[in-house]
């Protein structure tokens, strides 16, 4: 399994505020991603440095601080996980999108870990 990106990522009810803090320190919205789930639309940043953090608009309860974890083999990475005691959150099946696969995954002790591999699409 490989690493295509890696950085935190925030879940949260209130996006916009957050962008606008990371906007402050210096960081730019570079894509956003909506309607992959209802009421769920994603914008990743990145500074100057080459730092990114994504923040997730969800109608969460409270806000989930995780790390985004984007690899080219979903199926290997859910493995390793669960066999680190991993669950999927709330016991969903992985998201698939138009072009990606993912779901969150919590560790025994309580910090998670959202997976996704962006899909390839080949044209008929």
């Amino acid at each position: 399994m490989k690493f295509t990106s890696f950085n935190p990522m925030i879940i949260t009810k209130d996006s916009e505020s957050a962008i606008a803090l990371f906007e402050a320190l210096g960081f730019e919205r570079r894509h956003k991603k909506d309607g992959f789930l209802e009421d769920v639309s994603s914008v990743r940043m990145k500074d100057s440095n080459g730092f990114h953090v994504d923040v997730v608009q969800a109608p969460v309860p409270q806000d989930i601080m995780t790390i985004r974890m984007n690899v080219d083999d979903f199926d290997e990475a859910r493995a390793l996980l669960t066999a680190h005691g991993f669950k999927s959150m709330n016991d969903k099946e992985p998201t698939e999108t138009g072009s990606s696969k993912g779901c969150l995954m919590v560790s025994p002790s309580g910090f998670s870990i959202s997976i996704s591999k962006h899909l390839k699409h080949t044209q008929e």
